[in-house]
């Protein structure tokens, strides 16, 4: 039983049916990713990066401090509305530090274990001697 292409598609396997795409016409700056540092110093500044975030190749570096010194619950409610943002983007966040939040779009993840602390030599030998 022979499979026959031809009759399935309609169409010769190799038939000139072609999308011609203009190179010089896409820019490779628009797929390049960007890591771009915010300061939140009150709640409005979150519409640049749920918009820059919504964009779908940044990565943002909040600093929070400015707000969190003026207004915790303004930040509270900054970092959900932020938070949630990326959820529904399929994207990741966490805190750095105590002053800065990183969020990023769902292509990158972020590692939020913290590696173990590496032990000491000395301090091992003193356990097996001792």
């Amino acid at each position: 039983m022979a499979f026959d292409f031809k009759k399935l598609v309609g169409k010769e396997p190799y038939e000139e049916d072609y999308v011609e795409i203009d190179l010089d016409s896409v820019s490779p700056e628009e797929n390049k990713v960007i890591v771009k540092p915010f300061t939140l110093k009150e709640f409005g500044d979150i519409n640049e990066i749920l918009n820059s975030l919504r964009d779908g190749y940044t990565i943002a570096v909040i600093d929070i401090k400015p707000l969190k010194s003026k207004d915790l619950i303004e930040l509270k409610r900054a970092v959900a509305k932020i938070k949630k943002t990326v959820d529904a983007l399929e994207g990741s966040i966490a805190g750095f530090g105590e002053h800065t939040i990183i969020a990023t779009p769902q292509f990158a993840d972020i590692q939020k274990t913290v590696a173990k602390p590496t032990e000491n030599k000395e301090d091992k030998a003193d356990f097996l001697h001792g």
